[in-house]
């Protein structure tokens, strides 16, 4: 069953653009880890935070896709410029009226 992780990064102030030129870096891993969809936003009401909408095959690719080490190198750089503030939530998708 299809795994969603919606969620929010806290990022330090003005350091948005960097961590999203992070999320944002073409990864071929990741597609062939399960990763069905992989979104990175922005707001202007929430300047440091980055909004983040992962699809995968199942939860359990996901948690496979972070034992990968590009994952990893993206983690290691990106941690000095969060802020620790981390939300979301995670979910099976149950259905879609954009596919049968």
């Amino acid at each position: 069953m299809t795994f969603a992780n919606v969620g929010t990064i806290g990022v330090q102030p003005g350091h948005r653009d960097e961590v999203v030129a992070i999320l944002t870096r073409r990864s071929t891993d990741l597609d062939s880890a399960g990763c069905l969809s992989y979104e990175v936003g922005v707001s202007d009401e929430h300047p440091d935070t980055v909004f983040v909408s992962e699809l995968w095959e199942s939860a359990e690719a996901h948690q496979l896709s972070l034992q990968l080490a590009s994952v990893q190198a993206a983690i290691k750089e990106a941690m000095p410029l969060l802020s620790g503030e981390m939300g979301g939530n995670r979910f099976e998708v149950v259905g879609s009226p954009l596919r049968d």
